[in-house]
């Protein structure tokens, strides 16, 4: 059958929906699977995009593309949570193999061109990228900060952290995003639901 590969690759990405993240969701009744996380900052980026800092050098189409693809190789690499410093060694590296693994499935060209994709989002240095980098990191914070930081509290997770991993790769895609980063930071302080 002519498009058996793409049913192969459809079949092998399911899989995605069984991965939970540290994250919970907004109502605060369970973790997030990554299959939501991609869904949801696929809809955020479009709903950001009028915000984002050098609009006329991004294709959202790009942008949406690279969300919808970089988060594949959890299924073989798990989540890994972004506070963790040991469990971020090696990351890339067990990342980029799972990327090699998975995009693998399909034939070219579309096969590089995802693993082109997912190389430029982690690279973070094209307009697209960094939008994209910036709809990824504050989607999780956005969430934290509804749920009483409770993935922040469990995790020990410090002000000085969420700042150092979050604050850059956020403000610098937009400064409505910065604005609202800085806000929603104050409020978690104000309330400490982010441990100092």
């Amino acid at each position: 059958m002519k498009i058996q590969r793409e049913i192969d690759f459809i079949v092998a990405i399911d899989a995605l929906k069984n991965v939970q993240r540290r994250n919970y969701n907004a109502d605060d009744s369970r973790r997030e699977n990554t299959a939501e996380h991609s869904w949801q900052i696929i809809i955020l980026a479009q709903i950001l995009f009028p915000y984002a800092r050098n609009r006329a050098d991004i294709d959202l189409l790009r942008v949406i593309r690279m969300l919808s693809i970089h988060d594949l190789v959890e299924i073989e690499a798990g989540d890994t949570f972004l506070f963790d410093e040991a469990a971020m060694a090696g990351k890339f590296e067990r990342e980029k193999l799972s990327a090699q693994n998975i995009f693998g499935i399909l034939d070219e060209p579309i096969r590089s061109e995802f693993l082109d994709l997912w190389l430029e989002f982690e690279e973070e240095q094209t307009p697209d990228a960094i939008f994209a980098c910036a709809i990824d990191r504050i989607m999780p914070f956005i969430l934290n900060s509804h749920t009483s930081g409770k993935s922040w509290t469990e995790a020990a997770v410090t002000e000085k952290q969420v700042r150092n991993m979050l604050e850059n790769p956020i403000c610098r895609a937009s400064d409505e995003m910065g604005e609202a980063f800085q806000f929603l930071m104050s409020k978690n302080l104000e309330t400490e639901k982010v441990l100092r």
